[in-house]
């Protein structure tokens, strides 16, 4: 018996394996065990070999494993490819006659899916449950919970759907029940007394965060990974009076939000760094209209479309000087899923309180990864609008829109709110908001937009997470996704103690704190998913402080914790 395993479901792209995922994270978090899941996907709709991984534990989870204890093969191409990425006495689950696989090996566990899934759904396309069944009887939980998992993975659909996938995974529980006589991936009971917390990934947490936040404006063009944002928040729409509108592009997207938050309106966009890249003028519009939006910038490997449906960490320095001329800005990194919920309201926050762009930094791997989480703590919440209120609004009069004051943030009002008119252009202006040549004038707002700004944003930076810092032989140093392999690192490493430092913020850059916390340390690894070591390169920039070495993987997979660990042992 074990406290942990890790389970791969591996086929085609069409053959359903987002759901046999989405129904074994429901399962065995109901079963009280802690999950981590990624799914690996090419970018087709058809054909292909794409696998879901999912860990279990006992304990909370936060990175993938390198190998993996069980895997399904859905289709013969999965067993060649998958078969050497297992673990020592791990085991194949696939079905023999179909597939016609002749030779023996005593890691491989015939299972009939097709036969079982015609036999009770009528069709191949039951395969799914059946599987869900035979994973639930390999690993030893209770048949309850298999029932529990299809009824809520089916939830909606037509009774005999239901009763016909319920079925199928049945027969898959009963079938390994029977035949499979080993007890090697029997895993201890689950830790988790309440098992009513949720299982989501990281665009559900911005979204959620988004909408608690005020949002009520959200306008995009798909692009992964960032597009499950617009569809999530396109099912919330109608409840909580949100506007979606999927733009013709990235350009007109940017320009929406923008015209929305100048009436008044919370708005968002998110897109990957291409997207981005045609949303910069509209980054440098906001900035100089002084107008607060929120960009989410989901990473994918470049350049050009690269692998979309891959993971990367290269877009930092691209996000930090996007934007033609200077002007404040706020950037996160966030790490975890419940770092990207209340983020995401800090951003909106922030944004409205200087008028500036506020943009989240996270990536495919971080995007798609699911976890079980505790109940986010509303009560940590604050939200701030920062406008002249409807009330106030009627006793203004000579409104100037851009108005000089210590803090370089000028009182906001609302179009149709007060009487006066709201001047507003790209081109250089005064107080007032008309265009203006002076040369004192166009000093005086710049630094009003970068200098005042970027002063009191700099007091509101999200400090670095630390942990395990105290004597630690070796401290890596991150943003954004590798939060989780970090952690799990530094949790399980034996030889050596090793700490990590985390940034949830990367601009303004906490300069200060990340000097207090490294100038001592014994050797600083950075661990970053680009070929350049970028985030070690503004270290540099910002603090004088240069790192030992850089972990870098840019093969647009996640770090494992196995993968990192044997490549400390290396630098170290």
């Amino acid at each position: 018996m074990t406290n942990e395993l890790t389970i791969k479901i591996t086929g085609e792209a069409g053959q359903g394996i987002q759901t046999i995922g989405a129904a074994l994270c429901r399962l065995f978090k109901n079963a009280g065990f802690h999950i981590f899941a990624n799914q690996d996907l090419m970018s087709r709709i058809r054909g292909g070999n794409n696998f879901f991984q999912l860990r279990i534990s006992d304990k909370p989870l936060f990175a993938l494993r390198q190998k993996s204890d069980i895997t399904v093969a859905l289709d013969k191409a999965s067993v060649a490819l998958h078969k050497s990425s297992m673990t020592d006495g791990g085991i194949l689950v696939l079905d023999r006659k179909k597939f016609n696989v002749i030779e023996e090996d005593n890691a491989f566990f015939d299972v009939p899916f097709y036969d079982m899934a015609v036999r009770t759904g009528g069709s191949a396309l039951f395969i799914n449950s059946v599987s869900c069944g035979v994973l639930a009887g390999i690993v030893g939980v209770e048949s309850s919970y298999v029932e529990q998992a299809m009824n809520a993975t089916f939830a909606g659909k037509d009774e005999d759907v239901i009763r016909k996938n319920k079925d199928a995974a049945c027969v898959g529980y009963d079938f390994v029940r029977s035949n499979l006589k080993r007890d090697a991936f029997r895993i201890k009971a689950g830790a988790i007394k309440d098992t009513n917390t949720p299982i989501m990934n990281g665009n559900d947490a911005i979204v959620l965060g988004a909408i608690r936040a005020g949002c009520k404006f959200y306008s995009a063009y798909p692009m992964s990974p960032s597009t499950s944002i617009m569809e999530v928040i396109a099912r919330y729409a109608k409840k909580f009076n949100i506007v979606v509108e999927q733009a013709e592009d990235e350009i007109a997207a940017i320009n929406m939000i923008i015209g929305a938050s100048f009436a008044g309106v919370r708005s968002m966009t998110a897109t990957a760094g291409g997207g981005f890249a045609l949303m910069v003028e509209g980054l440098s519009l906001a900035a100089m209209t002084e107008t607060p939006i929120v960009v989410v910038v989901a990473q994918r490997p470049a350049p050009a479309t690269g692998f979309p449906t891959r993971t990367a960490q290269a877009d930092l320095e691209f996000v930090l000087h996007a934007g033609h001329g200077e002007f404040a800005r706020a950037v996160y990194a966030p790490g975890t899923i419940e770092e990207l919920f209340f983020v995401t309201i800090k951003a909106f926050n922030v944004a409205e309180k200087y008028q500036i762009p506020a943009i989240i930094l996270t990536d495919q791997h971080l995007a798609d990864s699911y976890r079980n989480i505790e109940t986010f703590d509303l009560n940590k919440i604050k939200i701030q609008r920062y406008i002249i209120s409807k009330e106030d609004s009627k006793r203004i009069k000579n409104y100037k829109r851009y108005q000089f004051t210590e803090s370089g943030i000028s009182p906001r009002a609302i179009p149709s709110w007060i009487e006066d008119v709201i001047y507003v252009d790209s081109d250089e202006h005064t107080e007032e908001g008309h265009i203006t040549e002076d040369a004192e004038m166009g000093r005086k707002m710049v630094e009003k937009r970068f200098y005042k700004k970027f002063s009191g944003l700099s007091q509101e930076v999200e400090k670095p997470t630390v942990y395990n810092m105290e004597r630690a032989d070796i401290v890596l140093l991150g943003f954004g996704s590798t939060y989780g392999v970090m952690r799990e690192v530094s949790d399980t490493a034996t030889d050596k103690k090793v700490g990590f430092v985390h940034l949830p913020q990367v601009w303004p850059f906490p300069a200060i704190e990340m000097a207090g916390l490294l100038k001592n340390a014994k050797r600083v690894l950075s661990v970053e998913n680009n070929a350049g070591g970028q985030l070690a390169r503004l270290l540099r920039r910002e603090t004088g402080l240069q790192v030992n070495g850089s972990v870098l993987k840019y093969d647009g997979r996640p770090f494992h914790v196995d993968g990192l660990m044997d490549r400390i042992k290396k630098e170290g």
